[in-house]
Formats: C-alpha cells, structure tokens, sequence
C-alpha cells in the first residue's frame, strides 16, 4: 500500500464525471459565476467512462478501498449506471454523491448497477431556505422523493450532507436532525467551508461543530461515538436511542493527518487535495496508450511527494481562496 510523504495511505479515490450542476448552491457555484455563458469542459475533453473504468483497474494495487463518484452534480452524466455497472465489477466500496433532484428517476437502475450507497446534499427542509441555498426552484419534497427512492433500493446506510452557513440555515440543523430521527440516515452536517475562489468565503460565517452541538443539545443528549476508523471524516454523536449525528469539522477541528483520499476531476487532472491549487495531468498519458503499470507509477510518483495539510496551515497562509472550484474537483 502506497504511502505520502506523511505517511497517509491512499484508499479513498474520488472521481468527478462532470463540471455541470442543476444547483447554483452560493458556496458552490454562485450562478453570477456560472452563468449561461459560463464556459464548462467540452464533452470530448470528458474522460469516457472506459477511461475511467481502465485507470480505476491500474490503480487499485495501490490500495484503494473505496470510489466515490462526484460531480458537478453526476446524474447529469448521459448513461451514467453504465459507469457504474463498469465500476462495480472491481472488489471496492462504490458510492455516489448527488444533490438527489434526479435520484428518484435513478436509484433503482443505480442499485441495479452495483452501486452500493449514497450521500445526498440537503442543507434545509424548507423550501423557502433550500431554494437561498441552492438557488433553484426545485423543492425540497423532489430531494426527499429522491431519498425515499434509494432507500427502497436499498442504497443505504443513506447519508445526509448539509451544509450550514450563519445566518441563512442555521434553524435547519434540528428540524434536519429530528426529520430523519429513527429512520437509520445519518444526517452530517459541514462546516462552511474555503473551497475555490467563487463564494466570498468568510471565517465568519462558519457555523463551528460547538455551535451545531449546542443546537443540537437543545432538545437531545448526545455523546460522542467513538471509532478506530481513521478515515471517517465526520466525527459521530449519538442519543441514548442510537440515533447518529455527524460533524465535518475542516475548519475548527482539521483532519489532515487521517486524510486518505485522492481526486480525478472529470477532465482527467489527478489531485491530492480537495483545497489544492493545481493538479497532475493524467489524460494525456491514458489518450497516448500508457499501460496500467505506467499508470500506476504515476499516481504512485505524485501521491509519494504529497505534502498537502491546508485545512492545518490555514492561519498561516496569507489567501484563503483556492482557484480549484468544488464543482471542478467533486466534494
């Protein structure tokens, strides 16, 4: 199993499939960014799915365990269960990430494809706070359809990613929590995060995991759920009735040091860091014939010299935007 230069293993691969999104979440693609004349990846630019099925085969020797498909928002990918039946022949854990507007159409074919789980984004259950957030007129009954859906398909343990930032969403942390109370989803909520250089990103509108504690404590007792799995990037607390409650803490409490993941953006660009600056070209040796073990040099090469721990050294660097947009580089 390779390791970086800090000693971390590389088990988790994240793949985005595309840059395109059916949000405009403002702490994602702000739409005076991504507007109608904003230029996204032409589709021959696009790994094909056999390019990705073939670099996820040369890589897994390495130790991968785990490949999250990300986007952009994924589903928006033409035939995408045809990746993910490709994907799933491989001996790894197969996931999705998916802001869940399409999922009731998918789940069921996903689930047929292999896909073993999902982790949908919903950062309120209002409309009037979900249609702020995410800048579209969907509402939220279409995302909870799309969650009902893949349960039914049995893409469960189903995760709920929601992002809170002051003064927009904070009174959705409980009516989150208690939604799904009982229901076996596990609601984890994330700290608002720096990511890219499009969402004006500012220290003070964090929501810290001992604020959403504090919230939470107002009508549940929780205690900390304690795990020797290193590479759980949510921290667990749990009522005396089992139910789970996660916190991603990038910013008050940074998890660099158990970081085990790597990301390919949907151009082919390999990256050791969702804040990174800049990334590793890998389509150019795959579109020029490079063989597995090429491949697996590569990846082996970048991944040995990574170095990276911002979410540490954030204090200590003079900017705080990155140019690498999340709906680039997948969550």
């Amino acid at each position: 199993m390779v390791r970086d230069a800090l000693g971390r293993k590389l088990r988790d691969l994240r793949i985005s499939v595309i840059d395109r999104c059916n949000c405009r979440c403002r702490y994602c693609m702000p739409r005076e960014v991504f507007g109608s004349d904003y230029s996204y990846i032409a589709r021959e630019e696009l790994l094909s799915f056999e390019e990705i099925d073939s670099f996820v085969e040369s890589v897994l020797p390495l130790g991968i365990e785990k490949i999250r498909l990300t986007g952009g928002e994924p589903l928006l990918r033409r035939d995408f269960p045809t990746l993910v039946e490709m994907l799933s022949r491989h001996s790894v854990e197969l996931a999705l990430t998916t802001n869940g507007i399409l999922l009731e159409k998918f789940a069921e074919d996903l689930a047929i494809a292999g896909l073993d789980r999902v982790t949908v984004s919903l950062d309120a259950l209002d409309d009037e706070t979900f249609q702020v957030m995410t800048d579209t007129d969907t509402k939220v009954s279409e995302v909870l359809a799309g969650i009902d859906a893949a349960v039914a398909a049995g893409l469960g343990p189903v995760k709920i990613n929601a992002v809170v930032r002051k003064g927009v969403n904070e009174h959705a942390i409980l009516q989150l929590f208690n939604h799904f109370q009982g229901s076996g989803i596990i609601v984890r909520f994330i700290e608002y995060m720096d990511v890219g250089s499009s969402n004006g990103w500012q220290r003070d509108e964090v929501v810290t995991a001992s604020e959403i504690l504090e919230i939470l404590s107002k009508e549940h007792v929780l205690q900390p759920v304690y795990t020797d799995n290193s590479n759980q990037v949510a921290k667990l607390w749990q009522t005396k009735d089992g139910d789970k409650v996660g916190i991603i803490t990038s910013i008050s409490n940074p998890f660099c040091g158990d970081c085990t993941r790597a990301r390919i953006s949907s151009e082919g660009q390999f990256y050791t860091c969702l804040f990174a600056d800049s990334g590793f070209d890998l389509k150019s040796p795959i579109r020029s014939g490079a063989d597995a073990n090429e491949l697996r040099e590569i990846v082996q090469f970048v991944w040995e010299g990574r170095l990276d721990r911002y979410s540490e050294l954030r204090n200590e660097v003079n900017r705080i935007r990155l140019p690498i947009e999340m709906s680039h580089i997948g969550g």
